[in-house]
């Protein structure tokens, strides 16, 4: 079901698409939106194939087909919202990435309270059986959750205090603007701990049967037997808050390069992450969805100016913005940390491919730091006259990455993995991998270590 939820939803984006093409009066009907409609009509043509082959042809398959059209449906008007209100901070390409992935993972939420409802009958054909989703998987997607949902009740409650406001013409602007940012910061963190306090814990307790509240199972599975994780999160905290004090005194006073200063925080998450997937796998996958919790709640923070850190927030997250990043969002620190942790929960619970849950630090951590890195200071021969891509930064980057396998492999062989990696395949892999950052357009971040980890699973 997760193939055919992805699939339509794609499918649905490319009939929008080619539906937006035949509407504008300028383009005509070219070769593209031909070939769009082709697929268009020979996708339903496979699924009605996939419906007679199978047995059961009851309410279950209705109810499967209403919840793939529903990701169809949800994907378009999210890619238009993405291309509508960001248009500087993602292209055609990677707002499918991100639509996509987010209805599929929502669609995921929903189907799992779904199955925990009563007048749910046919709910379990397209979700997981019960037992086979972790504490920590349901801890992170609760908390998720929460933190999706609070957007839509932050701007509820300012609607609604709007409405039942009364005017009030005695004040000046400047009082009246003042009183607002205070009611907007009140609100913003009342309904952040409403979501995370009440949201949360009845989500996990409905799907999962939590009896404690999840941040309570948190804090036992640090504290309790385990000295690893306490020692990690120490060492974490020590690299983070040297690196930022370190990193964000270098962007102020020096003339270094904003490109190098954020590819030294790719050198950071190699730090952070590498010990972690060998020694604590599974902490390693409740940090991830930890820290992008954080990173929401500042990207909120930041964009809606919510008093103290709003001001605070935005002057440190411009010091290492891109092109891509824009004043009504900054993508750059969502991709790196993404691009390290997609790798790591896809590939949980696989001991056959050692070297998956290290794609996206390898490829973003590794990889792509010494690519830029020796292709600004050394490069000479560029893959185009337009790019600024070099042929000698990507051999940098594709030959550190193989001597990080290297070493990579040793350590894993000594922990015990089960190790069935062949070098000719990890050399194509890096290779090709290598090359797609060299001429891709994307954002490298995102699409690089989902296609590496791709390529190492084959």
């Amino acid at each position: 079901m997760q193939y055919w939820a992805v699939s339509i939803s794609c499918l649905s984006v490319l009939a929008f698409f080619v539906w937006h093409l035949r509407q504008s009066p300028s383009n005509g009907i070219s070769k593209a939106s031909k070939y769009g409609l082709l697929l268009i009509i020979l996708y339903p043509l496979a699924y009605l194939f996939y419906f007679l082959l199978t047995p059961d042809r009851s309410l279950s398959a209705t109810s499967n087909l209403v919840y793939l059209l529903y990701h169809g449906v949800a994907a378009v008007i999210l890619i238009q919202h993405i291309l509508e209100k960001f248009p500087s901070c993602s292209s055609f390409g990677e707002a499918i990435l991100v639509s996509g992935g987010l209805v599929l993972y929502c669609g995921d939420m929903l189907a799992q309270t779904l199955s925990k409802m009563e007048f749910s009958v046919s709910s379990k054909a397209f979700i997981h059986t019960p037992g086979t989703r972790s504490e920590i998987a349901t801890v992170i997607q609760g908390v998720l959750l929460g933190l999706f949902l609070l957007p839509l009740s932050y701007k509820s409650s300012l609607q609604i205090l709007a409405y039942c406001k009364k005017p009030e013409k005695q004040r000046t602007q400047t009082v009246v603007d003042r009183t607002q940012k205070r009611i907007d910061c009140f609100v913003f963190y009342v309904s952040l701990l409403v979501a995370l306090l009440l949201l949360v814990p009845s989500w996990t307790r409905l799907v999962h049967g939590f009896d404690v509240h999840p941040f309570v199972w948190v804090f036992n599975y640090i504290f309790t037997d385990s000295r690893e994780r306490l020692a990690l999160c120490a060492y974490w905290i020590f690299v983070i808050y040297v690196s930022i004090r370190r990193f964000y005194n270098i962007s102020k006073q020096s003339k270094t390069e904003r490109i190098l200063l954020r590819k030294y925080y790719h050198l950071v998450a190699v730090l952070i992450f590498s010990p972690a997937v060998i020694f604590q796998s599974d902490f390693l996958d409740l940090a991830f969805g930890a820290a992008f919790a954080v990173f929401l709640i500042l990207e909120m923070i930041r964009v809606w100016e919510i008093y103290p850190l709003g001001h605070i927030v935005h002057q440190f997250m411009n010091a290492f913005t891109d092109h891509r990043d824009s004043e009504i969002l900054i993508v750059s620190h969502f991709s790196l940390l993404l691009g390290c942790a997609l790798p790591k929960w896809m590939s949980s619970g696989f001991n056959d491919r050692p070297l998956t849950p290290f794609a996206g630090i390898l490829s973003l951590g590794i990889g792509d730091t010494m690519a830029s890195m020796i292709g600004y200071k050394y490069g000479v021969l560029r893959w185009s006259k337009t790019g600024k891509k070099t042929i000698e930064g990507t051999a940098a980057g594709i030959t550190s990455v193989l001597a990080a396998c290297s070493i990579l492999v040793s350590l894993l062989a000594s922990s015990g993995y089960i190790l069935s990696q062949h070098w000719l395949s990890l050399l194509v892999a890096v290779t090709l991998s290598g090359l797609l950052e060299a001429y891709t357009a994307q954002l490298d971040n995102a699409f690089i270590p989902l296609v590496f980890y791709s390529l190492l699973c084959l």
